[in-house]
């Protein structure tokens, strides 16, 4: 293998004419130039100068490899420019799967962030509910919803993001629209619409929740999406029961309360590839999503304006099924 050190210095000697020369452009002593030639010439085998009096001549084996020198040290150089702006954050490419609920309500502050702040880097979007089991699927950052238990995978770490507590979405003349808060058990004779399609976590847990509150959810008519089953509620078909996140574009004539004795929560997490996890891009994007909004406030928080050097780390915490 040749030593691109020593190569770099050939180059220079037989563009400066001497080792003297070459010596002075570097700032080296010219005894350590003569030593590096030297060992090049070891190591190729080749004698690359020939002596002409007291100075040197380049031979003709010594003036082609100094041609493709010059091609290998630009390669090199390439190289090495990419890899710094690969570590600077300036170039790339970044993975993000998110579930719709925060979609909706917090990507438009990671993406904008993102993209002001690394122009460069090509970021790749992916609508997914759930945490792939086929290692190939998996993002570099992906946004999910699971038990504050879970383990990732090895090679990367989980960081809670939020814990998202569930309201009831009713009909503004309901006669409990009124209320700062509604017990799950006063719903136990409602006409619900069920919102998940894909009976994920976020479902389950809301059945566990009515189970202790001592009832089975009464579904009557089946959504699959968050967004229809508030549709059916504007509608008069019924109530439904889902996480506050997912409110964030309230129909119209449909108002929001909270519901306790228990109160269900979710707990969002971001799961992030150890590889890439101290990029910049990925700080950035950490730092954005442990600054996100509250689902409260989600709906009415301005983009913020583009910011520089902000990497706080996420808090460490727990997080499979994703929810809409």
């Amino acid at each position: 293998m040749l030593d691109t050190h020593r190569l770099r210095i050939f180059r220079s000697v037989v563009a400066s004419g001497s080792v003297q020369a070459a010596a002075a452009n570097l700032g080296y002593t010219p005894s350590a130039v003569s030593q590096h030639v030297t060992a090049l010439q070891r190591e190729t085998g080749l004698a690359l100068f020939e002596r002409v009096g007291r100075g040197l001549r380049v031979t003709a084996a010594g003036t082609l490899l100094a041609e493709q020198a010059d091609a290998i040290l630009d390669r090199l150089g390439e190289a090495e420019a990419i890899v710094a702006d690969l570590r600077a954050g300036r170039t790339g490419a970044l993975t993000l799967s998110y579930f719709a609920s925060v979609g909706a309500a917090w990507l438009p502050r990671v993406v904008h962030r993102l993209t002001h702040e690394f122009p460069g880097v090509r970021l790749d979007l992916a609508l997914r509910e759930w945490l792939p089991d086929d290692p190939a699927e998996r993002s570099d950052v992906q946004i999910a919803v699971e038990r504050p238990d879970f383990a990732a995978w090895p090679g990367f770490t989980v960081h809670h993001l939020l814990d998202d507590p569930y309201v009831v979405v009713l009909p503004e003349d309901h006669p409990l629209a009124g209320r700062d808060e509604i017990e799950l058990a006063e719903l136990a004779t409602e006409r619900w619409v069920d919102n998940d399609f894909a009976r994920g976590w976020c479902r389950r847990n809301l059945v566990e929740a009515c189970t202790a509150a001592g009832f089975r959810p009464p579904f009557h008519v089946e959504a699959h999406d968050y967004p229809t089953a508030l549709a059916f509620v504007a509608a008069g078909i019924g109530i439904t029961v889902l996480p506050e996140l997912g409110t964030i574009h309230l129909p119209v004539g449909t108002r929001a309360v909270p519901v306790v004795q228990p109160v269900p929560v979710r707990s969002i997490l971001a799961v992030v590839r150890d590889a890439v996890a101290h990029t910049p891009p990925v700080l950035a994007a950490r730092a954005e999503l442990r600054e996100a909004p509250p689902p409260s406030q989600a709906e009415t928080a301005a983009l913020p304006a583009p910011r520089r050097g902000r990497n706080a780390p996420l808090a460490s915490g727990g997080g499979h099924v994703a929810c809409p």
